[in-house]
């Protein structure tokens, strides 16, 4: 149920749940099959987002484009999350968000279909446009409605289970796409995505249960920013101050971590961006050499996804220590080419700690947002996060025009590196 703009101090009614749908589950345990249909809805939208990389030459040579031109497809898809996902929250705002997921998981389907009809590349642009406003879409009502269906103390197991639909994305659903198309072509890949996208938004209507409006806060609760548990920041009134003052302060905090972090992201992905060039030698040494490689890299982030749900407790520290790791991880990379073993380590590590970031930071995020601004930080989360990559991508390039590769792992390790002195220091002056 959407709880924006309702105040602490109002009653809230918990409407009861319709005939013929899923009510909220127990508060103890975790309420495994929505979490598991949004994981896949998960799934579905990053290897949409992600598949005209994995049918690159063949998409192009099908729409009569450079290669290049595909590749924007990629970065055009991002730039329309970032614009397009604060005006269709608000649009949406007050509808039941399982009605959301389930029709932003059906316009997918069609794009993806679009894409698979379109005889020119203009038109596909165009239908990617139109999965990118849905994905945008999805990504922030999904992360608002994982939040409310599950107690507080829950939430980094939620976040971590459906996060991992997209860690799962990146490294069971690109490789089938690219399957699927080596078989019978890329418009296969898209007919395929737009099958699964339809039965992903029936599956939404069917299982995912409605989620029960949160209790209001007791007088004087305040949030423990640096731990990430206890009530959420900003919900009620402190004896310091009244509600406005604490909300200001409760907003900014908000602000300062997701900022933070997507500044991660810059450093992270601009270095991610040229992983290739980066370890060729221990590639080099692996069966498979690269896509070995680049498996092991998304294994080893499934790895820190499932971790970070077990390490959900004191979401605060756990991030700041994810993101020091993922700082020291990026600056090795600069000697991974003295030795394949040492080079492979290397990137297990990568992966492991830089892939238990999202959910930290997420979970952190919507507990410092509470009930009252969830649509908001679930927003904020896509935009933010999506805008980091690209800007990381994009000064990755520069970089590499001008320094060469070589010159990534230092600037990656101190653009992160800040990031964590910024994370550390916000968390223990919060209130």
């Amino acid at each position: 149920m959407e709880t924006t703009g309702i105040t602490p101090a109002q009653p809230v009614a918990v409407e009861p749940p319709r005939s013929g749908h899923p009510s909220a589950p127990a508060a103890d345990v975790l309420p495994w099959p929505s979490l598991l249909v949004l994981g896949a809805g998960t799934l579905l939208m990053v290897t949409a987002e992600m598949l005209p990389t994995a049918v690159l030459e063949q998409m192009s040579t099908g729409l009569g484009v450079a290669e290049s031109s595909t590749g924007m497809l990629v970065s055009l898809w991002a730039a329309v999350v970032v614009v397009l996902s604060f005006p269709l929250v608000r649009l949406t705002r007050g509808r039941d968000r399982r009605a959301v997921i389930a029709g932003g998981l059906a316009v997918l389907a069609l794009s993806s279909a679009l894409t698979a009809l379109a005889p020119t590349f203009q038109l596909a642009v165009g239908a990617r446009i139109l999965g990118a406003s849905a994905v945008g879409l999805l990504w922030a009502t999904t992360n608002a409605h994982v939040a409310d269906l599950v107690p507080d103390r829950l939430l980094g197991r939620a976040v971590a289970v459906v996060l991992g639909g997209a860690t799962l994305g990146m490294v069971v659903g690109t490789p089938l796409a690219r399957l699927i198309a080596d078989a019978a072509g890329w418009r296969a890949a898209f007919w395929a995505l737009a099958v699964l996208g339809v039965l992903g938004a029936v599956a939404v209507r069917l299982v995912v249960a409605r989620a029960a409006a949160p209790a209001a806060p007791a007088p004087g609760a305040a949030a423990d920013a640096s731990t990430g548990g206890g009530p959420t920041a900003g919900g009620s009134a402190s004896a310091s101050g009244g509600p406005t003052s604490v909300n200001r302060r409760g907003m900014g905090l908000l602000l300062t971590v997701t900022a933070l972090v997507a500044l991660v992201l810059v450093g992270h992905y601009g270095a991610y961006t040229y992983i290739t060039r980066l370890t060729e030698v221990p590639a080099d040494a692996l069966p498979g050499g690269m896509s070995a490689l680049l498996l092991v890299f998304g294994l080893a982030s499934a790895v820190g996804v499932a971790l970070a749900g077990r390490l959900s407790d004191r979401t605060g520290p756990a991030l700041v220590v994810s993101v020091a790791a993922t700082a020291l991880t990026v600056l090795a990379l600069g000697v991974v080419d003295t030795n394949p073993a040492v080079g492979i380590a290397v990137v297990v590590a990568w992966g492991v700690v830089s892939g238990g970031m999202p959910p930290f930071a997420q979970t952190l995020i919507l507990r410092l947002a509470g009930p009252e601004r969830r649509s908001f930080a679930g927003a904020l989360i896509p935009v933010l996060f999506n805008g980091g990559i690209a800007v990381g991508a994009a000064l990755a390039s520069w970089v590499v025009a001008g320094a060469g590769v070589t010159a990534l792992p230092l600037l990656g390790a101190v653009v992160v590196g800040v990031a964590a002195a910024g994370l550390a220091l916000s968390l223990r002056r919060a209130p």
